[in-house]
């Protein structure tokens, strides 16, 4: 069995906790109350009991069954479809995890399915329990209140992914070679996150619009536009982060290239060091090779100082390179 929370409720408050789908579908109609229940992955059968009972769009029931929907909002008649990806920050891996969530809401029917084992909504119920003029306005306030939890959800992300980026910046001018890679592991976590909360905008401007339509009261206005407020300040956190970060990578980038050319010169001036001294020892050696090549006719072979001069001239051209290579700064 798929339901993991499963009751009908008579003027907010809670009037019985059925055990399957056919007794929630009785006491409905008995007591004429508001069902809300609360699935884990139903399978295909208990989705076509559902789709029976609330006259649920086989659209909706399909992109239920199939999941991994985009955040969206759409109405089909009298039931409003409602996908929200609430999301959770693993600080030991520095990843964001997603979950997904859909919402039935119809006159007198919520039915909220979870496709991941986050976020479980237990505690949203109990907070409209122990409110009942809340939850006496119908299945709109459970709507609202499910969407105020995803989006107060957000906030660790937000503060998760700030110390992430906080870390980061000190990476870089610490010469970390690993911080390119943590930057664009942490992009990724990012447009995701955007992914996520940016249709939320769009589909409360869209609730929004049908509050005279279908009659909204006020109460449920003031909680939508506090949940709007609260969007709002995570979509621009979110997008201020991917430009800090597209920032860092650009940054990342400078920082690499300024490294590598100071390492280049270095090796230049290490290089122009060992030239000078290869072609300060070798003067001599060629000298010395010239009167070591033991020809019978060869100038000042026979003379007296020819030794000392030999040993002068080598001595002098291996100074004067030095002095050369010393002026030019090679040495």
């Amino acid at each position: 069995m798929t339901i993991i929370d499963n009751a009908v409720y008579v003027n907010g408050r809670r009037y019985a906790a059925p055990t399957s789908l056919d007794q929630t579908y009785e006491l409905m109609d008995s007591c004429h109350g508001m069902a809300w229940i609360g699935m884990y992955r139903p399978d295909a059968e208990e989705m076509r009991s559902l789709a029976t009972e609330f006259s649920l769009h086989e659209l909706a029931v399909e992109d239920t069954i199939m999941a991994h929907q985009r955040p969206k909002l759409e109405r089909y008649d009298d039931v409003l479809f409602t996908v929200l990806r609430p999301a959770k920050y693993i600080d030991e891996t520095e990843a964001v995890e997603f979950g997904e969530l859909h919402i039935f809401t119809g006159k007198d029917f919520v039915v909220t399915i979870r496709h991941a084992e986050t976020p479980g909504l237990s505690s949203t119920r109990t907070r409209l329990e122990a409110d009942p003029e809340l939850l006496a306005l119908g299945p709109e306030a459970v709507l609202y209140a499910i969407m105020d939890q995803v989006v107060d959800d957000y906030q660790p992300v937000i503060n998760g992914l700030e110390n992430d980026i906080d870390e980061i910046e000190d990476q870089l001018f610490a010469g970390d070679p690993a911080v390119s890679r943590r930057i664009y592991q942490l992009s990724r976590e990012v447009i995701q996150f955007q992914r996520a909360i940016h249709p939320l905008s769009d589909m409360l401007t869209r609730l929004k619009g049908g509050f005279e339509k279908y009659h909204i009261n006020v109460e449920l206005q003031r909680y939508l536009r506090d949940v709007e407020d609260h969007v709002e300040s995570v979509t621009a956190k979110a997008d201020s982060f991917r430009q800090l970060l597209q920032n860092a990578l650009t940054v990342d980038g400078t920082l690499t290239t300024n490294r590598q050319n100071e390492a280049s010169a270095a090796q230049n001036e290490e290089i122009k060091k060992i030239s000078s001294w290869a072609a300060i020892l070798f003067a001599p050696s060629f000298v010395a090779g010239i009167y070591g090549m033991n020809f019978a006719v060869m100038p000042e072979l026979h003379w007296a100082w020819g030794y000392p001069f030999a040993l002068a001239l080598m001595l002098l051209v291996g100074l004067t390179m030095y002095v050369i290579f010393k002026k030019k700064t090679w040495l």
